[in-house]
């Protein structure tokens, strides 16, 4: 199955592309008339839509007939509505992809060929560039420091060319990014108590845990309008809890003794760094959920135990997966 294109469309494997989507009724047009355009011919589309107020449904009910649409009747934040989207849908590929996006036309054959080529890799981190800016990057794949934050490799870079080789990466963003349906079967979907924020994250640790690899794909493109749909407030807050969350259930004991006392410092000074600014919303917000991920730790503590026990790496690949900082 190595070369697709020899393949007559009903024996390519099917991509399922799920969008969460909260009042995103001023974005998804684009988003949807990009998936209209992609080059790759056996996909379906979903749209999990997290009680939206605005005219997210009744736009896609006129205007996109072809899209699968879940209607959520609360907020389940990005995990839950992800997951729903899961749930319905049919592919052996399975892609998140944000509401507020635009594809290259040849963005979905790109991931499908790299699966194919690829028979380790469980997942594939697209090349997110900024929509209004598309010579600077979002992200080219993820990364995981050893003092337990995650970020996004290559973010305000310009694009010059230095990130158009294929390589392993920690993690794909999930604003973009595909999965095998088969890993997920084995590790299972987001964990829906992260919400919003590094639900990707942990799903990442979970795959790198059980030997999954996550290949980056720069000839799979996204442009990406950053936080329109989310960020500010809700973002300090999820990523102050998530981020404590993530070390407690996902990060290995055996590294954890090597690198705690930089996880440490690191909370402190994001703690003082947000004591500092007091005055300002989104650094009350850090401090909230820095307090609500410390409350959360015997909840995580426990799924610790479930997720280590599916470790089939070593210590030497995982340290080898981790940005190393002072």
């Amino acid at each position: 199955m190595n070369n697709l294109a020899d393949l007559p469309s009903a024996d390519l494997p099917l991509a399922s592309v799920i969008i969460p989507n909260w009042n995103g009724a001023l974005y998804l047009p684009t988003c949807l008339d990009s998936l209209r355009r992609q080059t790759y011919p056996h996909f379906e589309v979903i749209v999990a839509d997290n009680a939206s107020t605005d005219e997210s449904v009744a736009l896609i009910e006129q205007d996109y007939p072809e899209v699968i649409l879940v209607r959520l009747p609360t907020n389940r934040g990005f995990a839950g509505a992800v997951n729903a989207g899961i749930r319905r849908s049919q592919g052996q590929i399975v892609v998140f992809l944000n509401n507020d996006t635009e594809t290259d036309p040849n963005w979905l054959a790109e991931i499908a060929r790299a699966f194919a080529e690829h028979p380790t890799v469980g997942l594939v981190a697209s090349k997110m560039l900024l929509f209004d800016r598309r010579n600077v990057f979002h992200t080219a794949g993820d990364f995981y420091r050893v003092d337990g934050i995650p970020g996004n490799r290559s973010v305000w870079q310009e694009d010059r060319g230095q990130f158009d080789q294929q390589e392993e990466v920690f993690s794909a963003c999930g604003g973009t990014a595909a999965y095998r349906r088969a890993m997920l079967d084995e590790i299972g979907l987001l964990d829906e108590d992260f919400f919003y924020s590094c639900e990707d994250v942990d799903l990442a640790w979970r795959a790198q845990l059980a030997g999954y690899r996550c290949l980056y794909v720069p000839t799979a493109v996204v442009y990406h309008r950053l936080s329109a749909t989310g960020g500010g407030i809700t973002a300090s807050f999820h990523d102050g809890r998530n981020f404590i969350y993530i070390v407690a259930k996902d990060y290995p004991t055996s590294l954890l003794k090597k690198y705690w006392p930089r996880v440490v410092r690191t909370q402190l000074r994001l703690a003082w760094e947000a004591l500092r600014a007091w005055r300002g919303e989104a650094a009350r917000a850090r401090l909230r959920g820095q307090l609500a991920g410390l409350w959360g730790l015997p909840m995580m503590l426990r799924k610790r135990r479930v997720v280590q026990r599916t470790r089939r790496v070593s210590d030497e690949y995982l340290e080898s997966l981790l940005t190393k900082v002072d």
